[in-house]
């Protein structure tokens, strides 16, 4: 049903849509509801699903990596950038025993309830147990500096936050954002060459936004007007991105490189005094301008989304569009806009690749990282600061296997590369928590 055809004036159905939202209960309750009650019935609930694995998970670590780890080593770790910095020492095979049982601690007081109020940060903790463990093992005999690890993380994590962020603002409208890769694709194209014809970065930081943006509206377009299935229609745009980069990389891009495609990258932010604070500095205060952006708009869209009259707006959007348009919500013009946000957002993502990295644009240089970012925005459960999360982590574990590689670790790479998608295989099949999308992520809405 239009606004058009309710028979009351705009304002007033405005300010009824704000009332009737504000007053009617959220779907978390709802879901906190039904797990009470399938707890009262006996089933197993998340607190239980996640004790189980993390209680199962840290007798392994304690066993076979207390085990495999050589009892007259220590495993250090520097957290000061200098060689002679502040390093601390852990028995090797103790350390991997001690972390393992705490992982397993953890899990238990999950299982029992005990620490249910504090859901996140008991799963928090037996991650961090767990990781511990199997570096106690690892890097046995050697020295990990944990200021490089950490700085390398959040620079391989940022395309990643970026791109799951783009994902939120789409899918919490309700619209399926497959097309991420596609935006990153187009934005570090576009920054590359409009940065070297302009010979201006930030030029070329605005070109990358706007040409997120154009592969945003044929989403918007083509998903919210004529109703094409929004997964097939985000292949679609992938591979039209990737022959379009292709065809100006190979035509015009490579032959002539320094004309078309040399626009140099961003330097490097020092705060003052700020970068000088031991461990925190050097990670967060002296460090790509595009960490700066990424970590402003996850407070900004965090806070918008769950905090303001737009964000319960576009929620309800997402949840319930038929309600949403009968108290006066226009909900194809909300789809729109979002997904034209979020493209902008992908668009800087993909400046990420040429302007805040390498600077010359090459062929399919994303390498799939937009496919990445939608794992992340999954395994984040459709919130920002929970893809934030969930993106360090996938950052973390390409640092990881960078790094064992590195030390001749005898694990396999491709075995660490897997390790973040068993986690979101993990986290959809429910057994760390219920993950569940908004109610119309994906469904054509049609004003009646």
């Amino acid at each position: 049903m239009t606004t058009e055809n309710h028979g009351t004036s705009p304002v007033g159905r405005t300010e009824g849509a704000h009332t009737a939202l504000q007053t009617r209960p959220s779907p978390q309750p709802a879901i906190e509801e039904v797990a009470e009650s399938t707890t009262a019935r006996g089933f197993w609930t998340r607190s239980h699903r996640a004790g189980t694995l993390f209680a199962v998970l840290g007798i392994a670590a304690a066993v076979g990596f207390g085990a495999l780890a050589p009892s007259d080593q220590d495993a250090r770790f520097r957290l000061s950038e200098s060689a002679d910095g502040f390093t601390i020492p852990i028995p090797a095979a103790a350390g991997a025993i001690a972390f393992g049982v705490l992982c397993a601690v953890a899990g238990v007081l999950l299982f029992t309830g005990v620490t249910r109020r504090f859901f996140g940060w008991s799963v928090g903790v037996a991650l961090t147990s767990l990781l511990l463990s199997f570096l106690c093992w690892q890097v046995a005999g050697e020295t990990m500096a944990v200021v490089t690890v950490a700085q390398t993380t959040l620079l391989l994590s940022l395309p990643l936050i970026l791109g799951s962020l783009s994902g939120v603002l789409c899918e919490r409208a309700g619209v399926i954002n497959i097309a991420i890769e596609g935006q990153f694709l187009a934005g570090a194209c576009a920054g590359a060459l409009v940065g070297t014809l302009a010979s201006n970065l930030w030029v070329g930081l605005a070109a990358s936004a706007l040409a997120g943006l154009f592969i945003a509206w044929l989403l918007a377009i083509f998903a919210i007007r004529y109703l094409v299935d929004q997964v097939v229609l985000g292949v679609v745009l992938n591979v039209f991105a990737l022959g379009l980069t292709g065809f100006l990389f190979s035509r015009l891009m490579q032959p002539e490189q320094q004309t078309y495609n040399n626009p140099g990258t961003f330097k490097e932010v020092s705060i003052p005094l700020l970068s000088d604070i031991p461990f925190l500095g050097p990670v967060l205060f002296e460090a790509s301008m595009f960490l700066y952006i990424a970590l402003a708009l996850v407070v900004i869209i965090q806070i918008g989304l769950f905090h303001t009259r737009w964000g319960l707006r576009v929620r309800a959007v997402g949840e319930h569009p038929t309600a949403a348009d009968t108290v006066g919500i226009r909900v194809n013009r909300v789809r729109y806009l979002n997904v034209l946000y979020g493209g902008l957002v992908a668009g800087i993502g993909g400046a990420f690749f040429t302007l805040g990295r390498v600077g010359p644009f090459q062929e399919n240089m994303t390498d799939g990282k937009g496919f990445i970012a939608l794992a992340a925005l999954i395994f984040g459960r459709w919130s920002p600061t929970g893809a934030l999360a969930a993106a360090l982590l996938f950052g973390f574990a390409e640092q990881l296997q960078i790094y064992l590689s590195a030390i001749g670790s005898e694990i396999p790479s491709e075995i660490l590369a897997m390790a973040p998608y068993l986690a979101t295989l993990l986290a959809v099949a429910g057994l760390i928590g219920k993950v569940r999308a908004p109610a119309a992520d994906g469904q054509p809405y049609v004003n009646r």
